[in-house]
C-alpha cells in the first residue's frame, strides 16, 4: 500500500465484483480513526470491508506530493454532490520556485491535515505497540522545542533538569524557580495519595486555573509562558480565554512530557514523528487489519445506503459498480456524503446522518504548509516552535504551533525543509489573520536564520537566485463528527482531523 500514487497518473480500473457480499462491518474512508476501527474489528474476528473512493490510503490523513496535495485541497474545498459541505475552505497556494520544485515531483510527502506529532509515552503510541501497527511504522525524534519570546527570537524550551542547567537564555534566578517548580511537580506525582507531605498539591489548587497556580508559585511571565504553552500545550490564552486549563490537567500534561523523555533509546526528546509523513499512521493500521482478514478496495465510491423496507433500518450499501453489499454496522468518514435514496425511509435516515456528520462541528483549524531551502535554526532539522498567544499581534488568542521537518524524515529532498503551522480558530477571517501573521513571522526568522546555516542549500541543482520560501499553502479546515451505525442507533464521535489527544495539531 502506498499513499503517494498520483490521482492523475493512474487510470481508473473496472470495478471487480466483491466476494463475499455480506460483512459484519463496512468502513468507508481510510482516515486514521476509520483505520483504527478496522484494525480493532478485524483483530476481534469480525469480517470487515474497508472502502475508499480515493486511489490512495489515508483520506484526509494522507501524505501527498505537491501536485496531489494541490489537487486534493482544491477539489475538497468546492461543494459537490458527494461532499456538499467540504472540510476545507479559503485555499491559498503560492509557488515561488516552480522550476526547482518541478525537479522533485515525487520527493515530497506533505501531510493534508497537519502532522501527527506524538508524545513517546502517549496512549496513542501504546495503541500502536499493542495492536502491532508499530511493525509497519518507523519514527524519528523531534530534537528540540523553541518558543518565540518578547524580542521575537526563538528561545529553547528546557524539558529536564539537565536542560535547565545548560540553557543560556535563562538567568540563575529563573533556573532556580523552574527547578523548584519541577521538583514540586515530580514530588506530587511520585507520592502515595494516602501519605501527608508538603510536596503534594492540594485539591483546591488542582481544581484552580493552571495559570493562577503558576502565579502562586511566583514563576515569572517568561517561565509561565513556557510551562503553559510549550510544555502544557494550552491552545488558548490562559489569561483571558474561557477555555482554561485546570492545574490537574496541566500537571498531567507535564507528567506526560516528562515520562516521554528517554522512553525510547533512539528518541532524544519527548516527541516523535513518522518517517514518510503522517500518511504512514493509517496505513500501519490498515496493514494490520489486512493481516487479520480485512478486505480493502480503493477507488470504490458508495452511491447509496440500503435500508429495510419494513423497519427503515440500515442494512447495507450500493457501490458505484452497482453491486449491493450488506452489513450489520457502518462507519463513514465525515467528508463523504452518500447520495441517492433506495427507499422513502432512507431520506429521513440520510438527513439525520448529514445533520450530525458535518453541520454539528466544533470549530475550525487554520493550517499552513511551507517548503523552504533553509532552516529556522542553523544545524537543526526537526523541531517544534510555539508562538504563544499575543506574541504576533495583540488580538491573537490562540497558540500557533510550527513544526519544521527535514529531509532525513523523507518528507522532502535533502537541503529543503517542510514547515507546518496551525492554530484553532472560531471563524475564517480570524484563521486567515493567524496564518498570515505566522507566515510573516516565519519569513523573518528564515532570513535571520539563514546566515551561517550549514544544513541548507546542499543540493547541486539549487538555483543561483534562491528565494528562501519556495512554496506555501494556507487553508481553513472544519472540525466535524464521524458516524458509526450500530444496528438501530447512530453513534457520533468527534473526528477533528486536528490531533489525537497526543497530537499537536
Amino acid at each position: 500500500m502506498t499513499g503517494n500514487e498520483s490521482e492523475s497518473e493512474l487510470p481508473v480500473p473496472p470495478y471487480p465484483p466483491i466476494e463475499p457480499t455480506a460483512f459484519d462491518l463496512i468502513v468507508i474512508g481510510t482516515g486514521l480513526p476509520e483505520s483504527v476501527i478496522s484494525a480493532a474489528a478485524s483483530a476481534s474476528g469480525k469480517s470487515v470491508l474497508h472502502l475508499d473512493p480515493n486511489p490512495f490510503y489515508g483520506s484526509h490523513f494522507s501524505s501527498l506530493s505537491i501536485a496531489d496535495l494541490t489537487h486534493f485541497l482544491n477539489s475538497h474545498s468546492t461543494p459537490s454532490s458527494v461532499c456538499p459541505d467540504p472540510l476545507y475552505s479559503d485555499v491559498e497556494i503560492s509557488n515561488y520556485a516552480p522550476r526547482l520544485l518541478s525537479q522533485h515531483p515525487r520527493n515530497f510527502n506533505l501531510d493534508v491535515s497537519g502532522p501527527r506529532v506524538l508524545f513517546c509515552a502517549d496512549h496513542a503510541v501504546d495503541l500502536m505497540l499493542k495492536s502491532g501497527a508499530s511493525h509497519y511504522l518507523e519514527f524519528k525524534s523531534i530534537d528540540a522545542t523553541f518558543m518565540l519570546d518578547a524580542d521575537a527570537k526563538l528561545c529553547s524550551v528546557p524539558d529536564s533538569r539537565a536542560a535547565i542547567f545548560k540553557d543560556k537564555s535563562l538567568g540563575l534566578m529563573e533556573k532556580n524557580q523552574l527547578m523548584r517548580f519541577f521538583k514540586l511537580v515530580q514530588g506530587h506525582l511520585s507520592l502515595d495519595e494516602s501519605k501527608e507531605n508538603n510536596l503534594r498539591i492540594s485539591e483546591e489548587d488542582l481544581d484552580s486555573p493552571f495559570a493562577d497556580f503558576l502565579t502562586k508559585m511566583k514563576l515569572p511571565s517568561k517561565i509561565k509562558s513556557i510551562v503553559l504553552y510549550a510544555i502544557g500545550m494550552a491552545d488558548y490564552d490562559q489569561e483571558v480565554s474561557e477555555y482554561v486549563l485546570k492545574t490537574r490537567d496541566g500537571i498531567n500534561q507535564l507528567a506526560l512530557y516528562n515520562s516521554s523523555i528517554g522512553r525510547f533509546q533512539n528518541a532524544l526528546g519527548a516527541l516523535i514523528y513518522p518517517i514518510y509523513g503522517q500518511g504512514e499512521l493509517p496505513q500501519g493500521f490498515c496493514r494490520r487489519a489486512a493481516v487479520k482478514g480485512c478486505l480493502y478496495v480503493l477507488r470504490m465510491p458508495v452511491i447509496s445506503l440500503l435500508t429495510d423496507q419494513n423497519s427503515g433500518s440500515y442494512k447495507g450499501v450500493r457501490l458505484a459498480s452497482g453491486q449491493d453489499i450488506f452489513s450489520h454496522k457502518l462507519v463513514l468518514d465525515p467528508s463523504f456524503t452518500v447520495p441517492g435514496s433506495l427507499a422513502s425511509s432512507h431520506q429521513q435516515l440520510q438527513e439525520s446522518f448529514q445533520a450530525f456528520s458535518l453541520s454539528d462541528n466544533k470549530g475550525k483549524v487554520a493550517r499552513g504548509i511551507c517548503i523552504t531551502r533553509s532552516s529556522l535554526k542553523p544545524d537543526l532539522s526537526n523541531f517544534l516552535v510555539i508562538f504563544p498567544p499575543r506574541s504576533l499581534f495583540p488580538e491573537q488568542v490562540t497558540s500557533i504551533r510550527v513544526l519544521q521537518l527535514g529531509g532525513n524524515l523523507a518528507v522532502c529532498p535533502l537541503g529543503m525543509f517542510v514547515l507546518y503551522f496551525s492554530a484553532l480558530c472560531d471563524e475564517v477571517n480570524q484563521g486567515k489573520k493567524l496564518l498570515h501573521a505566522a507566515l510573516s513571522a516565519l519569513e523573518k526568522l528564515l532570513v535571520t536564520g539563514t546566515a551561517g546555516n550549514s544544513s541548507t542549500a546542499q543540493s547541486e541543482d539549487m538555483e543561483e537566485a534562491k528565494p528562501t520560501l519556495l512554496w506555501s499553502a494556507l487553508y481553513i479546515q472544519d472540525l466535524s463528527l464521524s458516524c458509526v451505525y450500530l444496528g438501530s442507533v447512530w453513534i457520533y464521535y468527534l473526528h477533528s482531523h486536528t490531533r489525537w489527544k497526543s497530537e499537536l495539531q
